[in-house]
């Protein structure tokens, strides 16, 4: 069955965008980082028309499975992704026909082999609205990147604050953390944060508003073949398996 015309717009959300400011670009019904299994729960509780998929879980639980995406697709339901977890889904499966949005998409399109940490951050729990603690490794690289060109650090500066966030996990990415680790002065965190470039909150933020209509492309219908590791991985995840075969 189709989904229907006017059925909502999903959007799993976490620390790359505060649900404030997401709310502000888009009327939609927001739910938390997606993960293994969320695609189909979510589609049989909603039946939307689209889903933008921005944050995703990928340690506490299982992170959401390809499979799953073109399951929604096979059923007729957009898939866009943006920013995060959602940016590296689309690149994957951009050929099967889920629309990818933003920069950070296209860089991942276009360098496959790409750290998928770099879009990674440490962030809160769901009761603090998953506040990021951490900054990505792509916004930081980014903006030592950019403060070079303007001629407000040295590009020895530059090389060794990217060298210093590639290094450090993903956990430890703190702007106080990266310029100890570049044996940076500690000064220079008035500079960055005041010039910080969030390229995960502005692919989010143009996911949300491009999002209606994209919602309105109609995308060739996959075939869908339920392979028995995808089924192992719903029924591990406490999935009933007959949600794929009654949507």
């Amino acid at each position: 069955m189709d989904q229907k015309a006017d059925g909502p717009i999903l959007v799993f959300l976490g620390p790359t965008l505060r649900l404030p400011d997401a709310q502000r670009t888009l009327d939609a019904i927001y739910l938390q980082p997606v993960s293994q299994g969320d695609i189909i729960l979510a589609a049989h509780a909603f039946r939307p028309k689209a889903m933008v998929l921005i944050d995703g879980l990928f340690e506490d639980r299982p992170a959401v499975r390809h499979k799953e995406i073109l399951w929604a697709l096979s059923q007729g339901i957009v898939m866009i992704g943006a920013a995060s977890m959602g940016a590296l889904r689309a690149a994957e499966l951009h050929p099967f026909g889920m629309i990818g949005v933003g920069l950070i998409y296209r860089w991942y399109r276009r360098w496959p082999l790409t750290a998928e940490d770099a879009v990674a951050v440490e962030c809160g729990p769901a009761e603090l609205g998953f506040t990021a603690l951490t900054e990505a490794l792509v916004d930081l690289q980014r903006t030592f990147t950019a403060l070079f060109r303007r001629g407000l650090i040295a590009k020895s500066e530059m090389d060794a604050g990217i060298a210093a966030a590639r290094r450090l996990n993903f956990r430890e990415r703190s702007v106080r953390k990266v310029l100890a680790a570049a044996q940076l002065p500690a000064e220079r965190s008035v500079l960055l944060r005041s010039h910080l470039i969030t390229q995960k909150k502005d692919d989010a933020r143009l996911a949300l508003r491009l999002a209606p209509g994209l919602s309105k492309y109609k995308p060739a219908r996959l075939s869908f073949t339920a392979t028995n590791t995808f089924l192992r991985d719903l029924e591990a995840g406490s999935i009933d398996i007959k949600l794929i075969s009654k949507y």
